[in-house]
């Protein structure tokens, strides 16, 4: 990855974008793409869609969720401390005593998240599962006043956990999960942008409120109804003591983006997947899903009455953890997989199941 991507790729991670409050990160997303793409815009929904030979054929969608997990404020108690809701499906056990940015009308303020001490708690509730309802958000106010001068109910929140480098090929970051499928899906199209004649209409779609219902992938596919969808997304890595590869197959980071088979995948875009991959000797890896993937793949497959699908699976340790871990050269690679797969693409390519 060179050194413009790779500081594209850690502004798109340090912008804030829980589901519903994306407009940072999609800021940083369209802007990035404006003097590449035929048309950049922004829907009712908030997805973000920059169009390439948007008169060709077929029409091809690739999406990638900008939202991230988040938090949102809904009470303010007297003493000043806030009480919170969780946006998206976060493991508790990894929330409390974490730095966070509260993002205000007037800017970002830091707080803390808190919990009873355990020295204070009672033996009974140590082994109880943690409950948000437990915990609070001290941005060190003293008065319920004073605190709403800066913070409204409904504002939201992330932690503060933005990108890294570790040891020069891996990075760490909060929400990974999924503004790298955005960031890959907008940088195909950049690499098809110098392709000449070429023959499909290219969508990147950063889409929005994944992570509380696939919405929109829902909306944006339905507007554009496209032929072909292709969503970018990060899976497990299971090359850690915590990974069940026995489970859900074996990936690991480094070795390549990973193409998903089951159900929600169209076979002739399988095996052109899998073929270009193997013509340009691009390291992939394989998972079977039986059933919906779970991922914007499954909201883009049920649209209108139905297109031909695929899902890019980006290895991720630590998911839904402040510190997400991907690997660069993983990235790169997607980015290869989907460019030399589209060229590929044309008119008469046949995506009906045989």
């Amino acid at each position: 990855m060179n050194k413009e991507s790779k500081a594209l790729l850690a502004a798109l991670l340090d912008a804030p974008s829980p589901s519903g409050y994306e407009g940072p990160a999609r800021r940083v997303w369209c802007e990035s793409l404006s003097e590449v793409a035929d048309e950049v815009r922004v829907d009712v929904h908030g997805n973000a869609i920059a169009a390439l030979n948007p008169q060709g054929s077929p029409r091809i969608m690739l999406a990638g969720h900008i939202d991230e997990l988040g938090f949102q404020i809904c009470h303010i108690e007297e003493s000043g401390l806030m009480r919170f809701r969780t946006i998206g499906g976060h493991d508790l056990r990894s929330i409390s005593g974490r730095r966070i940015n509260i993002h205000t009308s007037k800017g970002p303020i830091l707080a803390v998240i808190g919990q009873t001490p355990v020295h204070l708690m009672k033996d009974k509730n140590r082994s109880v599962p943690v409950r948000a309802d437990s915990l609070w958000i001290d941005a060190g106010f003293d008065s319920r006043r004073k605190a709403e001068k800066v913070v409204q109910i409904g504002d939201a929140a992330t932690y503060v956990d933005g990108f890294a480098e570790i040891n020069n090929s891996v990075a760490v970051a909060r929400g990974f999960d999924n503004r790298v499928g955005a960031f890959i899906v907008g940088e195909t199209l950049r690499a098809l942008a110098s392709v000449k004649n070429l023959k499909p209409a290219i969508f990147a779609v950063a889409t929005v409120q994944e992570e509380i219902g696939m919405r929109g992938a829902k909306t944006s596919a339905f507007g554009l109804d496209p032929d072909v969808g292709i969503a970018v997304d990060v899976t497990w890595a299971t090359d850690n003591p915590g990974g069940s590869a026995k489970e859900i197959g074996e990936v690991k980071l480094g070795k390549g983006p990973v193409i998903n088979r089951g159900p929600n995948i169209n076979h002739a875009l399988f095996d052109l997947l899998k073929s270009s991959a193997t013509r340009s000797k691009i390291p992939v890896q394989y998972r079977a899903i039986p059933g919906g993937s779970g991922t914007d793949a499954n909201a883009m497959q049920l649209t209108r009455a139905g297109l031909a699908t695929a899902l890019i699976g980006i290895p991720n340790r630590y998911m839904h953890s402040p510190v997400e871990l991907c690997h660069l050269k993983d990235i790169s690679d997607a980015i290869r997989l989907l460019a030399a797969t589209i060229k590929k693409i044309n008119p008469k390519t046949d995506f009906i199941p045989h």
